[in-house]
């Protein structure tokens, strides 16, 4: 059943961006007075054809669902000369300022797809992790700077910016956090304590700061592992109560029991759940003392038992770590963000701006080897995420269309022969110079584009396989 979500989520996916990537092509060339051939949806074998009696172009749905094209009169591509009534209506007729705004209009597309679905989210209401923080690991980079877990964070503010910014969730949070990193610049964490106020707690406001310059070099461009997670940073509040003890288990033979809610270990105090499974993880065949806290009767009563974590090996980092068997309950706070329209589209425009900049980066410093070609990912990643955000509902399925809109935008931009932006680049070259650039450098740039594409292809499923069987 996931398997069979996964595709049709995937087949949606691919078929709604693509077929939005075209239409730019199409509305543009239309505005520009090209006269459009042919518009697919879908390849293959046509199953719906219909021609416009007025434009003469022809609309056909066809077999595979997976993308489209528009076909535009263009003499290079016909094999008989052109009647001579409708040469002004020939793409390669057009003025270059022309040529160029059409072939731009399919990435400018999935932009502004992008720009509308985030907004679409903003306005309906995003339900996300408040921004407050688990108990950091000894020696990352939260931890030095201070942080012991619990901080509610509220301010944001980096060397880029000279005003704080308001942390609304952790998903804001974090793509702050990521920023800042790939920047490796330094930034100030507002935060305030996590205690509620409304239980007449009083909560301290505190700055941390964070020097991103300290990070291990390549840390930031790692594709195995998220570089905020690696920092030390990640999502708190979540009280490590255990919900259900497997039988015959470790938790089981040393007395633990469903609702017992784990206060420190080894003398240690646990403030969460993230932290008290990395301590487990970090202690296989080592004898642990946990002190936790039991109803019994109605009375809360602390008590001590003495666990030995079995070694097991971690089926999704492939390391050995250790395991109790004890199924750990709760849930993270949190917190509801509705926006007005005008602020939602706003923040649109912001997020696919700030997400492809960061897209850039990383195609940049893929380029010049600073980061890993394991950032490359390929249809079956696609269709995995597709699948799994398709059944947490349709926000996140949303926002998912959003961030992929955006990466087929700044992928077809890339200079890169055969794509959106190799064609860009033709047409700025001729409005420099004032020639176009001939036939034949075109045909041997345009293999080599191929060979380019071909090989990024490979190297984006051979990294779909290897995260599929981690081999």
């Amino acid at each position: 059943m996931n398997f069979l979500t996964a595709l049709a989520a995937f087949a949606v996916a691919i078929g709604i961006l693509v077929v939005v990537h075209e239409l730019g092509h199409y509305t543009v060339a239309r505005w520009c007075g090209v006269k459009i051939l042919k518009f697919s949806v879908g390849f293959g074998k046509p199953l719906l054809v219909w021609k416009s009696p007025k434009t003469g172009t022809e609309w056909t749905l066809s077999a595979l669902p997976l993308g489209g094209f528009v076909k535009m009169l263009d003499e290079r591509e016909t094999e008989s000369p052109v009647v001579a009534a409708d040469l002004p209506y020939a793409f390669n007729r057009q003025s270059v300022g022309k040529r160029i705004a059409i072939v731009a209009a399919g990435p400018v597309a999935n932009f502004l797809l992008a720009i509308v679905l985030f907004a679409a989210t903003f306005v309906g209401g995003v339900s996300e992790p408040v921004a407050q923080l688990a108990t950091p690991p000894a020696g990352t980079l939260a931890a030095r700077a201070g942080l012991t877990g619990g901080e509610l964070v509220t301010g944001f503010r980096s060397n880029a910016t000279a005003q704080t910014q308001p942390v609304v969730s952790w998903a804001d949070l974090h793509w702050k956090l990521l920023d800042a990193a790939m920047d490796r610049s330094t930034a100030v964490l507002q935060t305030k304590s996590g205690a509620d106020e409304t239980a007449g707690h009083v909560q301290d406001s505190h700055d941390y700061p964070l020097d991103f310059s300290q990070m291990p070099v390549g840390v930031e461009t790692d594709p195995d592992h998220d570089v905020v997670d690696i920092l030390g940073f990640s999502p708190g509040g979540m009280e490590p109560t255990i919900a259900a003890v497997e039988a015959g288990s470790p938790a089981q033979r040393a007395g633990l029991a469903a609702q017992d809610r784990v206060i420190a270990i080894d003398g240690v105090p646990v403030k969460d759940v993230s932290a008290f499974v990395r301590a487990v993880q970090a202690h296989g065949s080592q004898p642990l003392s946990l002190q936790v806290e039991r109803n019994i009767e109605g009375n809360k009563q602390r008590l001590t038992f003495e666990v030995t974590p079995a070694t097991v090996v971690d089926s999704t980092s492939g390391k050995t770590v250790g395991r109790i068997g004890a199924e750990m309950s709760g849930q993270l706070r949190s917190v509801t963000v509705h926006y007005g329209p005008l602020q939602a589209l706003r923040m649109g425009v912001e997020k696919t701006w700030d997400i492809s900049k960061f897209s850039v980066r990383i195609f940049g410093r893929m380029l010049t080897g600073e980061a890993s070609l394991k950032n490359l990912s390929g249809p079956v990643t696609i269709a995995d995420y597709a699948g799994r955000s398709a059944r947490l509902g349709l926000s996140s399925f949303i926002s998912f269309l959003a961030l992929v809109s955006i990466s087929l935008g700044v992928l077809n931009l890339m200079p890169i022969p055969v794509l959106d932006g190799g064609h860009l680049l033709y047409y700025s070259a001729e409005a420099i110079t004032g020639k176009a650039v001939s036939v034949r450098v075109q045909s041997v740039l345009q293999r080599a584009g191929i060979v380019c594409i071909l090989a990024l292809s490979i190297i984006a499923l051979f990294n779909d396989l290897t995260r599929l069987i981690h081999f």
